[in-house]
């Protein structure tokens, strides 16, 4: 027999398996993501938002009351967002919660009134909302459920109303959306957002859940008709979040300057303390934005153009640790970042005491360094963040520990490995940090990866199954063959001043491509010396290093 309300002890339960469901699908719903690299971080984001509301949720009493779970939910929603997707996931349930904290019960009438309030504050968090997003979805699903409640449906029809709505207008955001379109894709956030409505099912009328599907775009992708449609992701290049405590009053001046700096503009939160996220092309004017009006802190950049794959980072996050402590006791030792087997293994075997996993899209926390560096049998320790994004995070590191710790701004593995060669275990953090600082600077990286979807870029259209060279500068090379996306990089990255090519060959790399790189590189630079490493990182079947 279906349960007529959610108290309490029948809401976490709920939140339980939204959380289990988001990190089943996480896969199939990164695979909607509209840029065409297999390294969408959509359902990762809104699945590691969800793990941490219910690590809140594990800190409060079981006999706690509605009011206090409800709290649970809408606070560590707000901490815990990752990404656009996480936090407004993060406003939708704190919009929920706030209003069944005050009904005190989830029946028929306050579920309608409490999912309303989520679409509503959903919106109204956003600096400029889309259509053909999650916002679509969850406000469709919203004014489905509040009709089925004026007619007196009980709970269960009431959520039968909202997923039954939801899972229309999911599939009607390609007609919103020509991005979505032209990937051939629903909107991912809008798929993710629906597994709640389904874990409300699962506890109110024992239904299963669905089972996850990886979702690949059909051949000829339905188009709408005109041309007044959001641009690609792309088109901004990094993505700003940071903690933002401000009084209130001063947020709606906040939104108005951050409307000048960017896009995909998302404020959440409230009584002096807001979680923000803005696509933009200046970090700069972006964290000035916050500073006007209040202090930014956990500030996180992460440069949408070098999205890396984060398989690895994720099963990190929940619960394998990072590669422990090697060596005798030294002076100095290294603390690095990585992912891949094969990657893990060159860091060690080039000096590296601790890695901890971690990259682009796959941000380690300042507490996670911290432990490495105190891992480590030195007094003074070198990082390597071998991302641009962890750089930050690296920096706060000597403030949070008693050794000695300094910094080399490594923006990726090649800089890494490059770097290491000049490392001394005898000398000071300091003076390592100079010297290793001098070789990474010296390198110019790039990434060969598959489109997963259709998309376009400056190097033209791209297809599905297209090999892309990568570089700091974006896509440059768009090619049917991986050995052809390598060397058309190469030839836009590589000029007669470099002398040494590093090539870290991941898992999908083949002895016949590596070695067409090679003769490519000796047939039109021979005077390139080629280095090649099996790096074993997934999805990337190389890493190109210059220096």
């Amino acid at each position: 027999m279906p349960i007529d309300t959610l108290d309490a002890h029948s809401l976490r339960p709920v939140v339980v398996a939204f959380r289990d469901a988001l990190i089943e699908h996480r896969e199939s719903i990164n695979n909607l993501n509209v840029y065409p690299v297999p390294d969408g971080d959509t359902g990762t984001n809104m699945s590691l938002t969800l793990v941490s509301v219910v690590e809140e949720l594990d800190g409060i009493d079981a006999d706690a009351d509605l009011a206090a779970v409800c709290t649970g939910i809408s606070h560590g929603s707000l901490m815990g967002a990752r990404g656009n997707s996480g936090v407004i996931m993060s406003q939708i349930l704190r919009g929920f919660a706030g209003v069944v904290s005050e009904r005190g019960v989830v029946d028929a009438a306050s579920f309608a009134e409490a999912w309303s309030a989520a679409a509503t504050g959903a919106y109204s968090a956003v600096g400029n909302p889309v259509e053909g997003t999650i916002l679509t979805v969850v406000r469709e699903s919203a004014d489905a459920a509040a009709g089925a409640a004026a007619e007196g449906a009980d709970l269960l029809g009431v959520l039968d109303a909202a997923r039954a709505e939801g899972g229309a207008s999911l599939e009607r955001t390609p007609t919103l959306l020509k991005v979505l379109a032209d990937a051939g894709v629903v909107d991912a956030g809008g798929a993710g957002l629906l597994l709640f409505l389904d874990a409300a099912l699962h506890v109110v009328d024992g239904r299963a859940m669905p089972e996850p599907a990886v979702v690949a775009p059909p051949s000829e992708p339905v188009r709408p008709e005109g041309d007044d449609h959001e641009p690609s992701i792309a088109d901004l290049r990094y993505e700003v979040m940071f903690l933002l405590d401000a009084p209130d009053v001063e947020i709606d001046g906040f939104k108005s300057a951050w409307a000048e700096v960017g896009d995909s503009i998302v404020v959440v939160g409230g009584d002096g303390i807001f979680n923000c996220h803005i696509h933009c092309d200046d970090i700069g004017a972006a964290i000035e934005c916050g500073i006007a009006v209040g202090r930014p802190h956990k500030i996180r950049v992460t440069d949408l153009l070098e999205e890396l794959e984060e398989r690895d980072w994720v099963q990190a996050e929940i619960g394998v640790p990072a590669d422990g402590p090697a060596g005798e006791p030294v002076p100095t030792a290294v603390v690095a970042v990585g992912v891949g087997r094969g990657v893990v293994a060159i860091l060690r075997s080039m000096g590296v005491h601790a890695v901890v996993a971690g990259g682009q899209s796959m941000n380690p926390s300042t507490a996670e360094l911290v432990a490495a560096v105190e891992s480590v049998p030195a007094p003074e320790v070198v990082i390597l963040p071998n991302n641009k994004n962890i750089i930050p995070v690296a920096q706060q590191v000597d403030a949070q520990t008693s050794r000695t710790v300094r910094v080399v701004p490594t923006k990726g593995v090649a800089e890494g490995l490059a770097c290491l060669m000049s490392y001394d275990p005898q000398d000071s953090a300091e003076t390592n940090a100079t010297n290793m600082a001098a070789a990474a600077a010296a390198v110019v990286a790039g990434e060969i990866t598959q489109a997963v979807r259709e998309s376009t870029s400056d190097a033209g259209p791209i297809a599905t199954g297209d090999w892309l060279g990568i570089c700091r500068d974006g896509i440059q090379a768009v090619q049917p063959t991986m050995v052809g996306a390598a060397t058309a990089l190469l030839s836009h990255i590589l000029d007669d001043e470099h002398e040494l090519l590093t090539v870290i060959a991941g898992e999908d790399a083949v002895d016949d491509a590596t070695a067409a790189i090679e003769a490519w590189v000796e047939e039109h630079h021979p005077e390139v010396e080629v280095e090649v490493h099996d790096g074993g990182q997934p999805l990337y079947p190389y890493y190109f290093g210059l220096e």
